[in-house]
């Protein structure tokens, strides 16, 4: 990192505040918006009361429940064979297991709680070359909750009856093109089977309740609807809500990293025509969420195991404990929905789950905003991202199968469209060389008298002035640059093309490159040495050393030389344990940089700046146009400007 760049930074923090300040609303405008936030309050409020007493209902019939289930519990070891009333004969059966399967994954579903035991993802392998499963196990839950009667029913407790008689049921279809799994208009065009398996639990002649799955050959939705048929007499009528229960323990599907997937693993949701939020990643956390929601994620570095309603789900409760010390999970997943319940005699619940990568276009299809699932940086990173280098990586994976290739033709073109930007940035800096002699000549007449500064700093201005140059020419174009840089730093953490994808000594891209393990742990560091950290590292402060001899007078501001080097090695700390596809793109970028250095010395011819500087001097200054305005004003008013 050079000094444009440290300076390019400082800069836009001063813009920021620049902004903030003269952005500052009038009088007139605050009250116009106290205004609007009082209208806006008052009907929050009114919402927010609506919402407190739907929570409230729910409630209530939870904590019917748990009595319910306390009493249940009395009953079943007094051997009351009536616990669960008509729900009863239900509770005895044979484990069974139905695999509803496409091209992209396996679906295992239990006939006891109807439900989704486990997801395997095909194509895709765990960091230590197991089958990727998103979740298993029996201590899952997935169900519906409710009263019949007195009796508390949870659905996980039963024995449904499957609708096909078979242990797999495969959705079947033509070869899908690489880039294109899981791509619904490719599906369109080149069709493929649906398959449905209906799982029921049946309480009397035409009653039943019904979990229905839906499956499209190369799609990672599954449609998921709850039918409840006849069974306005057995739920009782004075619910509101139907609960539906989602818990899965997390596991581990990456390395361990601090910086990787226990830094991203989180719940995330989107609320119903609104914006996406989540809970914090990293840690645990829960939250109520009492407005509609549109759908609620389990996500996790580079997969996810999203719900989504057909409509909205009226409130819901999301938790997720995060399990640090564990080497093979990362936590538990928590979600209490809430389904509307009419107390009809024929009611449906529509919804769908994805189960599938955290891959940009195949979020971006469904047009639910889930790709924002995909941390692409803040709000002014996310654009060039999204519509500069993704397009453009993409691009290159369809006709490249080598991924540092990839990124290294990546880093050429970004380097080559910014090529203009830096070229004007290494003029600016020959000007300053050119300079330097003059400047060095004001900084020994001034000294390093603080009365004399003020002085010294005028002269060295109308030095600048005089000679046409501009002393912050080498920053702005800089300046310019950071956004990608920055963007960079969110794209290749959270690139799922990268996972898996070996390159040099580098067994996995998306994860550090490890070369030597350490036998203790150094704090920011970590246990290990990554080669491309420390190759980016060096050449970053190469790249720093050329850049600081090349330009004039960088040394008269103080500490600036030491920062200049301090940063490189403070980079090295934080980006060790960071994917080896960053530093190697860093690495790649200083290196061009350094070519793009030398090859501008060679091309600027600096004698001739010299003239050109020289001849400026010799022409009459040039005022501007702002000053001109000024001049002009006064002169309005009658105020005599200064001779000179």
């Amino acid at each position: 990192m050079d000094k444009n760049t440290i300076v390019g930074i400082i800069l836009v923090f001063f813009v920021l505040i620049g902004f903030s300040y003269f952005n500052q609303p009038s009088e007139g405008e605050i009250a116009a918006a106290k205004h609007r936030q009082d209208s806006i309050a008052l009907v929050v409020s009114q919402q927010k009361q609506q919402s407190e007493e739907e929570s409230l209902k729910l409630k209530e019939q939870k904590a019917k429940q748990v009595v319910s289930s306390e009493t249940e519990t009395s009953d079943v070891s007094g051997k009351n064979d009536n616990r669960y009333g008509l729900f009863t004969p239900l509770t005895k059966g044979e484990e069974k297991y139905i695999t509803l399967e496409n091209n992209l994954m396996k679906i295992k579903i239990s006939n006891k709680g109807g439900k989704i035991v486990s997801v395997e993802i095909k194509n895709f392998q765990t960091y230590d070359s197991l089958p990727l499963i998103l979740f298993k196990g029996k201590e899952n839950v997935f169900g519906l909750n409710f009263f019949s009667g007195n009796k508390s029913i949870k659905t996980d407790n039963f024995y449904f009856t499957p609708s096909e008689n078979t242990d797999i049921i495969e959705a079947d279809g033509s070869d899908v093109k690489f880039g294109k799994e899981g791509n619904e208009e490719y599906n369109k065009k080149n069709g493929g089977e649906t398959k449905s398996l209906a799982m029921r639990l049946t309480t009397g002649e035409n009653q039943y309740l019904e979990y229905k799955y839906t499956l499209k050959h190369n799609s990672y939705m599954v449609g998921f609807k709850v039918n409840m048929v006849g069974m306005e007499d057995v739920i009782s009528s004075n619910m509101n809500y139907v609960d539906f229960n989602w818990e899965q323990t997390a596991p581990r599907l990456e390395r361990k990293s601090k910086y990787g997937e226990d830094r991203y693993t989180n719940v995330t949701y989107k609320y119903f025509e609104d914006d996406v939020d989540k809970l914090s990643p990293g840690k645990s956390g829960e939250k109520t969420l009492r407005t509609k929601v549109k759908w609620i994620s389990f996500k996790h570095l580079f997969f996810n195991t999203t719900i989504i309603a057909d409509d909205a789900f009226p409130t819901a409760d999301v938790k997720y404990d995060y399990d640090e010390g564990s080497d093979s999970i990362l936590g538990r997943f928590y979600a209490d929905i809430a389904f509307p319940y009419n107390n009809e005699k024929n009611q449906s619940f529509g919804m769908r789950f994805y189960f599938g990568p955290n891959h940009y276009s195949t979020l971006k299809q469904y047009n639910l905003s889930m790709d924002r699932l995909i941390d692409l940086g803040y709000s002014i990173l996310r654009p060039v991202n999204r519509y500069l280098i993704i397009p453009v990586f993409n691009l290159l994976r369809t006709h490249i199968a080598n991924f540092g290739i990839i990124i290294l033709l990546l880093t050429l073109f970004i380097k080559l469209i910014l090529f203009p930007f830096t070229f004007k940035s290494y003029q600016s800096q020959a000007k300053m060389r050119v300079l330097k002699p003059e400047i060095d000549e004001i900084n020994e007449k001034f000294g390093k008298s603080q009365d004399k500064g003020v002085a010294k700093q005028q002269a060295t201005m109308a030095l600048y002035k005089k000679a046409g140059v501009n002393p912050m020419g080498g920053c702005l174009p800089m300046l310019l640059q950071m956004p990608i840089l920055f963007a960079m730093f969110f794209f290749f953490p959270t690139s799922i093309e990268l996972r898996g994808q070996s390159f040099l000594w580098a067994s996995d891209l998306s994860s550090y490159d490890s070369i030597l393990n350490l036998p203790f742990n150094i704090p920011m560091y970590g246990d290990h040495v990554s080669l491309f950290c420390l190759l980016m590292t060096i050449t970053t402060i190469i790249s720093t050393k050329i850049s600081s001899a090349s330009s004039g007078g960088s040394q008269s501001v103080p500490g600036m030389k030491m920062m200049m080097y301090f940063m490189p090695l403070m980079f090295l700390f934080i980006l060790n344990s960071y994917p080896a596809g960053l530093s190697y793109y860093y690495f790649l970028a200083n290196v061009i940089t350094i070519g793009q250095m030398i090859l501008s010395r060679r091309l600027i011819d600096e004698d001739k700046i010299r003239e050109t500087l020289n001849s400026n001097k010799n022409k009459p200054v040039k005022k501007s146009k702002f000053q001109l305005r000024m001049e002009k004003m006064a002169k309005e008013r009658g105020v005599q400007m200064p001779k000179k």
